[in-house]
């Protein structure tokens, strides 16, 4: 007889995605380790793209919290890059052709000056290379056929924009930002270098937070491969609710959480409107929102040991 299934594990795997692999590439990766690991088939799904030269926090979402993804590309994030001043690539990284060159190399205090600029509600022009659609197609795709590509401005909003205290090359500056959905740090390397009468490309970026998920929390891929050689999942898997921290909890009975269960409404609640993790003891039941005492169910979750 083959071995009974895994029971199917809900939560988020925090990733430390390493340079050269793609988001997608990180999900086969993560779906390969617990279908070797002995674990049923499940949902997995990411909580925002990494491009393949990016490296840092990739949240990967397992079972029920893959109902949780969409929010967690609408978190802010952090990310560090680095900007090599003298060229300007058409890709805006160390991958593409260089389409514009300028001598000028602005010092630490000119890039200091600059930056408040880039600071707060701003409108940015993402890449060429990028994934956003054009007339059904990827602007990517286009910029690869040699194809012109015009994106319009969008609006972002970079929340702290700071210079890294660590060592830096000569011609080169690295900075620090905490930035809303949507912002794309090449364009915001290229914005800075032009704003400073120079050239630029990002030749490091790495993600240091995504949502609530820290470096702190990111495994590497070996221990990921662990998980495929047998090593406890238990011990790498944060708790769905771990993507709601910022959220407050709401405590349930066991009949409102049945009621909540079957899609039915909680109303006179005490506790102010907003968003809350309604929780049966320890195990979520649903992500709801509060409006004037009445709840409105925006996610339920079908976790084990939730009453029936």
């Amino acid at each position: 007889m083959p071995d009974a299934k895994k029971p199917a594990p809900h939560g988020w795997l925090i990733l430390d995605k390493p340079r050269g692999l793609g988001s997608t590439q990180a999900v086969a990766a993560v779906k390969r380790n617990l279908r070797e690991g002995g674990y049923g088939k499940l949902k997995v799904g990411h909580g925002g793209t990494l491009d393949p030269l990016a490296e840092g926090v990739l949240p990967i979402a397992l079972g029920e919290a893959t109902k949780l993804a969409g929010r967690m590309l609408d978190a802010s994030k952090i990310y560090e890059f680095t900007i090599a001043f003298g060229a300007e690539t058409d890709t805006l990284d160390t991958e593409g052709t260089v389409i514009d060159s300028n001598p000028a190399r602005p010092s630490l205090d000119q890039v200091k000056a600059a930056l408040p600029q880039f600071t707060g509600p701003i409108e940015q022009v993402p890449p060429a290379y990028s994934a956003l659609k054009v007339d059904g197609k990827r602007a990517y795709a286009l910029a690869r056929a040699g194809e012109a590509v015009e994106l319009k401005k969008r609006p972002i909003t970079i929340h702290s924009l700071t210079v890294s205290n660590g060592p830096a090359q000569e011609g080169e500056v690295t900075l620090i930002a905490h930035v809303s959905k949507g912002t794309y740090i090449r364009s915001l390397a290229r914005d800075i270098a032009r704003a400073l009468g120079a050239c630029g490309h990002v030749t490091y970026l790495r993600r240091t937070k995504a949502g609530p998920f820290l470096r702190k929390h990111a495994i590497s891929l070996d221990k990921l491969n662990g998980i495929g050689s047998g090593a406890p999942l238990n011990d790498l898997l944060l708790p769905l609710e771990a993507g709601l921290d910022d959220i407050p909890a709401l405590s349930l009975n066991q009949t409102d959480a049945q009621a909540v269960r079957q899609g039915r409404v909680l109303s006179e609640l005490p506790q102010p409107s907003g968003l809350y993790c309604a929780m049966l003891d320890n195990v979520p039941v649903a992500l709801v929102e509060i409006s004037d005492g009445v709840t409105k169910i925006l996610r339920g979750f079908n976790l084990p040991d939730v009453a029936e």
